[in-house]
Order: structure tokens, then sequence, then C-alpha cells
């Protein structure tokens, strides 16, 4: 083969090389946009909004704190309940200080009784004498029990308005720190729908967040696809990178609509569109170069 084959050759090799890149795309089982799951975050409570950090575009993590309702209300709510639970836990009865002198009593007619006792067995006294200690002792025991009794319902009665004094406390608490707004996903802001120093109140939209870790691109396929494919299915997604190149990221399909409808204006042509397809959710892990509205493609495994 002389030198002018060989560059030939060469030149072919390379056009055939060229064409399979550029029609990888064109090897793509599905076409879609990425999309996201989006959130709107409304407010808990009611009050000025003191702090609002959150920015349109911005991206924040699960957790991170984006703002402020007034707290101040909630805070005085608190501490005057730790004041009354103090002031009723101080008037629990003292059961052994109450109960001291009953006591005392007691083993003081059980002293008499032996000295009773062996005074009648002597004869020194009458035996009624003894019958009169051994019922004031009987006498004695009941008031020790029913003092004790009572002492223990009204310290059960000031135990309960306690406790449902600190469920009050527990219900402040989880109201105090509902005013602080967190970003529940770790996602970008959409959009925002109030600033620093607005009144907000219960259920106010404050603003729309989207998840950027768990995105998904919706695609179509047509009837004859469809039997090919499966829950938990592996898929390959494809994004449009720099240079030309793709970026191929892992996803799984994760629904499959059970009804057809004509292909979307926006993914097909005039022509295609009277077509019946079934969509398919494509769930993957972004790592960031996937962005909501970007096109994508997907090939089944």
């Amino acid at each position: 083969m002389n030198l002018k084959m060989k560059y030939l050759l060469l030149i072919f090799v390379g056009i055939l090389f060229l064409g399979a890149c550029n029609n990888k795309k064109d090897s793509a089982d599905a076409y879609g946009v990425f999309e996201a799951t989006e959130i709107i975050v409304s407010a808990e409570n009611n009050g000025k909004m003191l702090v609002f950090n959150a920015e349109e575009g911005g991206i924040y993590q699960k957790g991170q704190e984006l703002g402020i309702i007034d707290t101040f209300q909630f805070y005085l709510q608190i501490k005057q309940l730790e004041s009354s639970i103090r002031a009723a836990m101080a008037r629990r009865p003292d059961m052994p200080t109450q109960v001291s002198s009953l006591q005392e009593k007691l083993t003081a007619l059980e002293k008499e009784r032996i000295r009773t006792a062996n005074l009648v067995g002597v004869n020194a006294i009458e035996a009624k004498r003894l019958d009169d200690v051994e019922a004031e002792i009987t006498i004695t025991k009941s008031q020790i029990e029913a003092t004790k009794s009572n002492l223990n319902m009204q310290s059960q009665s000031i135990l309960e308005e306690v406790e449902a004094m600190r469920f009050q406390k527990m219900q402040l608490e989880d109201a105090l720190a509902k005013c602080r707004i967190k970003a529940p996903i770790t996602g970008v802001v959409l959009k925002k729908y109030v600033e620093p120093n607005e009144l907000v109140f219960h259920g106010k939209p404050l603003f729309k967040m989207a998840n950027i870790e768990d995105m998904f691109i919706r695609v179509y396929v047509s009837e004859d696809m469809l039997s090919s494919l499966k829950y938990g299915q592996k898929t390959d997604v494809f994004i449009d990178a720099e240079e030309g190149q793709e970026k191929k990221l892992e996803g799984e399909i994760v629904w499959i609509s059970p009804k057809a409808e004509f292909t979307p204006k926006m993914i097909q042509t005039k022509k295609e569109r009277v077509n019946l397809v079934y969509a398919v959710k494509v769930m993957f892990k972004n790592d960031g170069s996937a962005k909501i509205g970007m096109p994508g493609d997907v090939v089944f495994k």
C-alpha cells in the first residue's frame, strides 16, 4: 500500500470516528428537559420577618437558617411558664414534716400500751385503760393514713398541673423553633415572596426551592418501546457539555405513565406531534452538571 492510500485510509477512519461521536446523541432512546421537585416554604407563625437571607438563584444546604420571624412574645410566654412551674412545685406539701407529729404521737402511744399492759398484768390498773390506749393507737394510725392520702392527692394534683404547664412550654418552644426559617432540602431558591421587616402570617408563602440533588428528566416513548421498560430499570442520562462533549450520569426509571398522550409540542416536530406516546420519569443524582430546563438524552439499559 503506497503512502497516498495510507493517508486516504486514515482520513476515512477519522471521518467515521467523528461521525460516530457527532451522532451519539442521535442514538439516544428518548429526549427531554431536566426538572426538579419544587417546594414552597410557608410561614408557620405570625410576626415580623426580622431577618431573611434567601436570595433567588442562591444554593443552600438542608437545615441552613435563612430567616427569623420575631420570637420575643414566645420567649416571654416561656419565661412566664417557667416561673409558674417553680411556684407550683413550691406548693407541694412536705409529707414527712406534716406526718411527723402524728408519727411521734403514735410512738408515744405504743410505749404507753406496753407500760399499761404491764400494769394490767399485775392488776395495778383496770384493763379498760389498756383498751383505751389501743383504741387511741388505732385512731392515730387512721389519722396518719388519712393525712398521707390527702397529701398525696394534693401533691399529685400539683404535679398534673405542672405537667400541663410543661406541655404548654413544649408547644411554645416548638413555635419558637418554627420562627427560624430553615431550608427543608439542599437546593436552589427559585422565587422569594417576602422581604425583611415585612409582616407575615401563618401559611404565607416565603420562598420556593427546587431539589437539585435528586433531579429527574421526563421523556416520552412510543408504545413499541413500552414493553421493554420497567420500574427500577437503570438508564444512562446524557448532559450536553463544553466542546460538543456529553456527560453521562446514571439514572433509574421511577414512573411510567399508564395512559398514552400526544407528544408534547416542545419535544417533537409538528409532524410527530400526532403520535401517541407514554411519559417516563427517570430520576438521577445530580453532581451539579444538570440545570433546570436544560435538554437531556436518555439511553435505556
